[in-house]
């Protein structure tokens, strides 16, 4: 799934570091999310364009994608749809990929102190597969499909260096209506959640 090939950029493949910060994590794994079940035709903008809303409340296979539906449990903004969809989306988006094999989770101790989680990347393809295929586009060696240009607007969306692809035509009118709303709101959730943080607040 899209949160879970974005996750895999954000990771290290040789020593399983996480390489942006947290914040900016789960905001853009939210954003993945959403736009996973757009493209799932289970989140549709309403006539107005203004607010997305679930047109399709069928049980979806996926428990994970099934919970995350469940939150979208009335229309709202691409921003509040992102900011309800980030609660635990990280963890959860861990366990997809620990339990397909890709990686595994190790709980330690920085410092001998603080609980922290190491990650160990078990199937190298995979990670390396997305990450070719993104770096394919990145650097012009063939245009993005609906999945790359996706991950790569989201990759945009945390200021990841990805503004020309973001902005190319890759996909229908209806999912880019969707990917430009949830880049903006990703970014706006990202602002927001740095600005509490700053204020001694948390998301």
């Amino acid at each position: 799934m899209l949160p879970e090939d974005l996750m895999l950029l954000f990771i290290d493949e040789d020593d399983g570091r996480v390489l942006m910060d947290t914040t900016s994590i789960h905001n853009a794994l939210a954003g993945a999310v959403l736009l996973e079940l757009v493209n799932a035709g289970r989140v549709a903008f309403e006539p107005d364009g203004k607010k997305l809303a679930v047109v399709d409340p069928a049980p979806l296979p996926n428990e994970f994608l099934q919970e995350s539906l469940s939150r979208l449990n009335k229309p709202m903004k691409p921003q509040r749809a992102v900011e309800r969809l980030r609660t635990h989306v990280r963890d959860n988006v861990m366990a997809q990929l620990e339990g397909r094999g890709v990686l595994s989770v190790e709980k330690t101790k920085m410092l001998g102190i603080f609980p922290t989680k190491s990650y160990v990347i078990q199937d190298r393809r995979a990670i390396s597969d997305v990450r070719d295929a993104v770096g394919d586009v990145a650097f012009g060696h063939r245009a993005p499909d609906e999945r790359t240009g996706a991950l790569i607007s989201l990759l945009y969306a945390v200021n990841a260096r990805a503004k020309e692809i973001s902005a190319a035509n890759w996909t229908g009118a209806a999912v880019q209506k969707a990917m430009e709303a949830v880049q903006v709101a990703v970014m706006a959730a990202v602002v927001a959640s740095t600005a509490v943080a700053a204020g001694g607040g948390s998301s």
